[in-house]
């Protein structure tokens, strides 16, 4: 190692692959010598995100500071920013990497008054979907847009998860003008070992944040809908915690008569890939979904949604990517159902996997840019 760096992620809320990838990212920087912190919101995550927590926070040389902040812009911002940058000024970071939308605005804004006086922080920027997912052509979006114009010229370098995303970013803002590299995310090579199906496994299996986005409303209609076809009843567990949830229950014990749900909390998945036979990740968009590299690592037969930088897993002409549609979805699930083997045929060799998504590739070439921008801007 060339040099010791001072590295604090800043995110917004400890759920889902941001999370996920920040451990990843902090466990390989720890390993490297290197000194971490992690600074986050306090009111979201449940008991897997505390217990998340409780294996590496003792780890973090720079310790885990949480404080509220909310979703959505609001004037809550004003607050919430200021206790956000009281906490990061006091780790004084070499590197400030800022991490979905709100992660992001803060690493920025923050590092810049840092450089303000005269500290070399250097401001990296992942967006893992963030403020890309919405449309360019609302009110909303070109509000976010033009935010994310103004904050890439306090930005000195971009780390993109997919080439989707990349695109995107291009096509809805334009042009980084910091250097920008694509990244994908990794995986540990102890997690390329197969999971076999639970006794009592379920047909399908949603795991995933509660939310419309992610597409568990598609995941029980298509279940309904793939049940009525094939005249008889199907049974899914669904993974996952959210506000929405209460809702998605309420659906599921509508239509009680074709289908069987289950609805179990936020776990590790890969104790919850047991639960079904067939993994669906219905969503409407993303980035670079873990859980599908997680799961197919793990050996599991997959319907997924081709959008984001999941085609770029499967590759774009993969037979098993399906609109995130009802109708669609539920078509894959009856092929998938009638011959489950063959279907799981259809996978990406897991030495292809491993080669592509190996999570110390990831984190050397993050490393890469971290001292490629230090050099820079000194």
């Amino acid at each position: 190692m060339s040099r010791k760096l001072r590295i604090v992620h800043c995110f917004r809320s400890p759920v889902g692959g941001i999370f996920r990838h920040v451990r990843d990212l902090a466990d390989a920087q720890l390993a490297a010598g290197h000194e971490v912190g992690i600074v986050c919101d306090s009111s979201t995550g449940g008991e897997h995100e505390e217990r998340l927590f409780a294996e590496i926070e003792p780890k973090l040389t720079l310790g885990v500071r949480r404080t509220a902040m909310q979703r959505h812009v609001g004037i809550g911002d004003i607050g919430a920013a200021w206790r956000a940058h009281r906490l990061v000024s006091e780790l004084k970071p070499d590197i400030l990497h800022g991490h979905g939308a709100k992660g992001g605005a803060y690493a920025r804004l923050f590092g810049s008054l840092f450089r303000a006086s005269r500290s070399r922080v250097a401001r990296i920027y992942s967006p893992h979907g963030g403020s890309l997912h919405y449309d360019a052509d609302t009110a909303t979006g070109k509000i976010f847009f033009l935010a994310e114009g103004l904050l890439g010229r306090l930005t000195d370098q971009f780390l993109f998860v997919s080439d989707y995303e990349r695109r995107s970013y291009e096509a809805k803002i334009g042009k980084p003008r910091a250097p920008a590299r694509l990244v994908h995310n990794g995986l540990r090579a102890e997690e390329f070992k197969r999971v076999n199906d639970a006794p009592n496994a379920a047909d399908f299996l949603y795991i995933g944040m509660m939310r419309d986005l992610k597409g568990p409303d598609l995941f029980i209609e298509a279940l309904a809908t793939a049940s009525q076809t094939l005249g008889r009843k199907l049974s899914a567990v669904m993974v996952g915690d959210g506000d929405d949830k209460p809702g998605y229950e309420a659906r599921a014990r509508e239509l009680a008569d074709r289908i069987d749900v289950a609805f179990r909390p936020a776990m590790p998945a890969r104790e919850a890939f047991r639960l079904g036979r067939i993994m669906v990740v219905p969503s409407r968009a993303e980035a670079m979904p873990y859980i599908v590299l997680e799961a197919l690592a793990a050996g599991r037969p997959m319907i997924a949604s081709a959008v984001g930088g999941i085609p770029e897993v499967f590759g774009t002409d993969s037979p098993v990517l399906v609109t995130p549609d009802i109708d669609a979805i539920a078509g894959h699930m009856v092929t998938a159902i009638g011959d489950v083997a063959a279907y799981r045929a259809k996978m990406p060799p897991q030495k292809e996997l491993k080669a592509r998504f190996s999570a110390a590739v990831m984190a050397r070439s993050i490393e890469s840019a971290y001292l490629e921008t230090l050099k820079r801007i000194s």
